[in-house]
């Protein structure tokens, strides 16, 4: 079913590009969304899907598996062979992906001996894991019917430290595991990078079946997105690959798509400058240049760190500065410019054949044009041995300046320099073009061409070919065969000659279209690049295929097309529509209406075979309500703080020893994950008896990065460590308020965030395990007093109560643990208070209100809580939405204030309940200044009913304390 020589990929028999973007479905905590991003990543012209299975969502106590409701992946499996995308299923057991401990449970902390090796603890830790989910893909491979066609065991398995590397004998167990579970798919490594030389095929032990690897060139420095720095742009891949592994494909498993943003970073639109449009276009035709045909996009959509899912790299959102925005929508200039590229690959069979002539096209600037500004690399069809490729870029690839030249080339009607009818072609700054030669379109063949193929269609009365170019840009395109050319339309052509079995034409790209018949049986559209934009290239599925790419309509127009059929002469479109705008349908002669949505549109033909005509967008009208205006309830979270507080359920840490690599310098363990604590906040309450000389306490406390911490003693306040964007712990000491009596009773409850645990990118690093909770403890002055700690997280910790929402949805703050957050809590004795008004000292408030939403069926519409900044105020606020936790927002650090939240945890027509967590750090108190629910962006849609994730309101909890 799935086989692969030195060029391609071959399904059925069938040679194929595979064209992917990386999701993760549970950073969309909606099921019924999940085949909204397939179809529009399908839409794209991708025609694949990579996605991280996540070890620590599933087994969060040791032994015990939950694969249920949102943790489900059987809902992924059906969207994905709905739409027609295929898989890339990457398990792990380590995936990385800036999610809390590199997704490891947090038990694995506990488990003694290096991880990620061939260490029998980690191995027998590994092992329950690795066989549920193996046998989860091995029922969804393409060879039962499923979409899977390729699976990565390990993830950037590339670098050891303190460890014997490579480990052949850790990576032969684990694929010999996986497949005992019935994975024949073909296994693919990621290395970090093609520098590494990782476990590739004839290699020996532990070798994968098609060596792949990563690559993120431009950086994360979202904090400078206008600059790209001398000497990112890979020049020598495709050669090191073929040395590596010169009988499998060039397969790139993750090639940069955006960036991740830390905390106190510049935001994730910055990161979308920085990977826009025009990075798109000089750096993945770059990798076109290298013949890749596995190219995997990290990240097409990012989603949402719901809850407790982020590592302490980053914050809530993960937007990444992706295709597909957070909120889905796809707007971003970068979605359509990666449009143009995919289908023109899809329609490009040559392609899946080609090897780079000239391997290292920097050291050759100005072959095959007469400028020295400029690098081509030039690619041929080994087997057709007849189709040509020249990407064409900046020798300096960061140019900014725009280059007039002429290129020279070999065709089958002899050598000739474009444009030979009159002007000269010009490359912007920051541009990359892919020029070919004797290209295959329909019975067509295009001798040579400086404008860019969008895509090209053979109906049965004629083929349709549509070019495109920069606005203004002059291009020249040949056709083998003498033909006449005519204008039906536009003033784009400027020259036009038949001779010697070639027709030519010269042409500007505008962004009116021109459109042209060429001899009989050819339609030529020239457009401009934003023209281009709007162009849909929708399959029509063969039967119950609904991977069928053998035969499609083209459509202009609509905000969005997500798929077609057609039904005797009925073309039925499905979509979404933002505005009102013509359409335009390119099919075979026989359809002669068209259904949009179900709805008919008026459409009339043109001259040149299209159908053309008109759709119409009302705005909905849509009632957001004002969060201030609504009334609230207010309860204190940090009763811990009243002298009758009782914590004789709280875990005592009594642990005089730890499995954690760090070593203790407390006399018993204060790491909170030796108490099965790994998410959220934690609670720790430190008993003492007076020796009277205590006048100070010093703490080292750890959370991660951005984390923060506040300690009373016996209720009053002593100070906060606030927390900054880079602090992973903090070492504080606080006067205490007042000297205590010898032999009197005294308690330090200290309350600290827990940022979520590192990641494990080296392997045997163990750097996963490195704790949170309090380092050190001393009183200054009175080195014998004596403390007896407890500590609290989550309600049950490893055996967390929330089984429908997952382990890290819920922290230690006492509302959480009573599951105040959930809809409906006891709040009719409450105080009314809204976090508006906030605290007055430091400390922690809950605040809850209700509202409904009534937004019309049919819209996908989504919407988002936004946050005022408040100067000077220090506070830390969670969001919780019908008991999803969707936010959590650090006034002084940041930079998030929006916060998206997907139809499904909202209800778009229904009731709401929305909890916020306000977390005063300073001794002023805090309020919050500004909390609004908004609307985004708006479209009619075609998606179906959303349903809502289950949203299980409070009940009193057994135990909860």
């Amino acid at each position: 079913m799935v086989t692969w020589d030195e060029y391609s990929l071959f399904l059925k028999g069938e040679r194929l590009m595979i064209f992917s973007g990386e999701v993760h479905p549970w950073r969309l905590p909606v099921a019924d969304l999940w085949i909204d991003v397939f179809q529009k990543i399908r839409a794209l012209g991708f025609n694949c899907v990579s996605f991280y299975m996540h070890w620590g969502l599933v087994e969060y106590k040791q032994g015990e598996f939950d694969f249920d409701g949102i943790r489900s992946y059987d809902q992924f499996f059906a969207a994905a062979k709905e739409a027609g995308i295929y898989l890339i299923a990457r398990p792990g057991p380590y995936i990385n992906a800036e999610t809390t401990g590199g997704g490891f449970p947090g038990w694995g902390t506990r488990v003694e001996g290096a991880w990620r090796s061939n260490n029998a603890t980690y191995l027998a830790a590994i092992k329950d894991y690795v066989f549920k989910a193996g046998a989860i893909v091995a029922e969804q491979q393409i060879t039962k019917g499923g979409p899977v066609i390729l699976f990565q065991p390990e993830n950037e398995f590339s670098m050891g430290q303190d460890i014997p590397w490579p480990q052949p004998e850790y990576m032969e167990t684990l694929q010999d595991w996986f497949r005992e579970t019935g994975i024949v798919v073909p296994m693919i490594l990621n290395d970090v990078s093609v520098d590494n030389k990782n476990y590739a095929p004839g290699s020996g032990q532990g070798e994968v079946d098609i060596y792949g690897y990563d690559g993120y060139p431009q950086g994360f420095d979202c904090a400078n997105p206008y600059t790209w720095v001398d000497g990112k742009l890979p020049t020598s891949w495709y050669q090191v690959q073929k040395g590596i592994s010169p009988t499998t494909p060039n397969s790139v498993l993750e090639f940069q798509g955006g960036a991740f943003d830390p905390w106190g970073g510049p935001g994730y639109e910055a990161c979308a400058v920085l990977l826009n449009h025009e990075f798109e276009r000089v750096f993945y035709k770059n990798k076109v240049s290298f013949a890749t045909t596995i190219l995997n996009i990290y990240m097409i959509f990012g989603g949402t760190n719901w809850g407790g899912i982020a590592h302490p790299g980053v914050y809530t959102s993960y937007d990444y500065g992706s295709a597909i925005r957070e909120d889905r929508g796809i707007d971003r200039e970068k979605y359509s410019e990666l449009k143009l590229q995919a289908q023109f690959l899809k329609v490009s069979p040559a392609y899946l054949t080609s090897k780079p002539q000239n391997l290292i096209p920097s050291t050759i600037t100005g072959a095959f044009t007469n400028s020295q500004d400029l690098a081509v690399t030039h690619l041929v069809d080994e087997v057709g041995n007849k189709t040509a490729f020249y990407v064409t870029r900046h020798a300096k690839y960061n140019s900014k300046d725009k280059t007039a030249y002429k290129w020279t080339v070999s065709t089958s009607k002899g050598k000739v320099t474009v444009p030979q009818l009159q002007g000269a072609l010009t490359l912007d700054g920051r541009d990359s073009k892919i020029h070919v030669t004797d290209y295959a379109v329909g019975k067509k063949t295009i001798v040579y061409s400086s404008g860019e193929i969008l895509t090209w269609k053979a109906f049965k009365s004629k083929t349709v070919l549509i070019l495109y170019g920069a606005a203004g840009e002059t291009h020249e395109t040949a056709f083998a065969g003498a033909s006449t050319v005519k204008t039906i339309s536009g003033k784009g052509l400027v020259k036009s000659t038949s001779s010697n079995e070639t027709t030519i034409l010269n042409y500007e790209t505008n962004a009116d279209p021109t459109i042209l018949s060429v001899g009989s049986d050819l339609t030529v559209l020239l457009v401009d690049r934003n023209y281009a934009y709007d162009f849909w290239v929708p399959n029509l599925p063969a039967g119950s295929d609904t991977f069928s790419t053998k035969k499609s309509v083209i459509v202009h127009g609509t905000y969005l097309v997500r798929s077609a059929t057609v039904a005797g002469s009925i073309l039925k479109l499905q979509g979404d529509l933002n505005a009102t705008a013509p359409i335009e349908v390119f099919a075979e002669p026989s359809v002669r209406s068209v259904l949009f949505n179900g709805k008919s549109v008026a459409v009339k033909p043109t001259a040149y075979g299209s159908l053309k005509g008109s759709i119409t967008f009302a705005a909905p009208k849509i009632a957001i309500p004002d969060l201030k205006a609504l009334s609230w309830k207010y309860i204190d979270s940090l009763p811990e703080l009243k002298s009758s507080y009782d914590d004789s359920a709280w875990t005592a840490a009594t642990h005089k020893t730890t499995p954690n690599p760090r070593k203790l310098t407390t006399p018993t363990s204060l790491y909170s994950s030796d108490y099965g604590y790994h998410t959220g906040t934690h609670l720790w309450r430190g008993h003492f008896t007076s020796t009277g000389a205590e006048t100070s306490v010093s703490l080292q406390v750890a959370g991660g990065a951005a984390f923060g911490f506040t300690a009373w003693l016996n209720g009053a306040f002593l100070g906060s460590h606030a927390g900054t964007d880079r602090d992973s712990a903090a070492n504080k000491t606080f006067a205490l308020p007042s000297a205590l009596k010898r032999g009197s009773k005294a308690v330090i409850t200290v309350l600290q965030d827990h940022m979520g645990l590192q990641e494990d990118w080296w392997a045997g690093s163990d750097e996963f395990k490195t704790p949170r909770g309090i380092m050190s403890y001393s009183f200054p002055g009175s080195p014998k007093t004596a403390v007896a700690w407890k500590v609290t997280g989550n309600l049950g910790g490893e055996s967390h109560r929330d089984k429908v929402r997952g382990p890290l949805n819920e922290g230690g703050l006492y509302v959480e643990r009573q599951g105040f957050h959930q809809p409906s809590p006891p709040s009719s004795s409450w105080k009314s208070v809204s976090p508006y008004t906030g605290l007055s000292a430091p400390g922690v408030g809950f605040y809850t209100t209700t509202f409904p939403l009534s937004v019309p069926a049919g819209y996908d519409a989504p919407l988002q809580f936004k946050f005022s900044n408040c100067t000077g105020e220090v506070f830390r606020a969670q969001l919780y939405v019908n008991g999803y936790q969707m936010g959590k927002y650090v006034n002084h650090v940041g930079p998030q204030t929006v916060f998206p939240v997907p139809e499904g945890v909202l209800n778009h027509r229904g009731g709401n309940t929305l909890g916020v967590t306000l977390w005063a750090q300073a001794k002023e108190g805090a309020k919050v200044c500004g909390l609004v629910l908004e609307q985004g962006r708006v479209a009619k849609t075609a998606l179906k009913t959303i349903g809502a994730s289950a949203q299980p309101g409070w009940k009193k909890r057994r135990g909860a304390y």
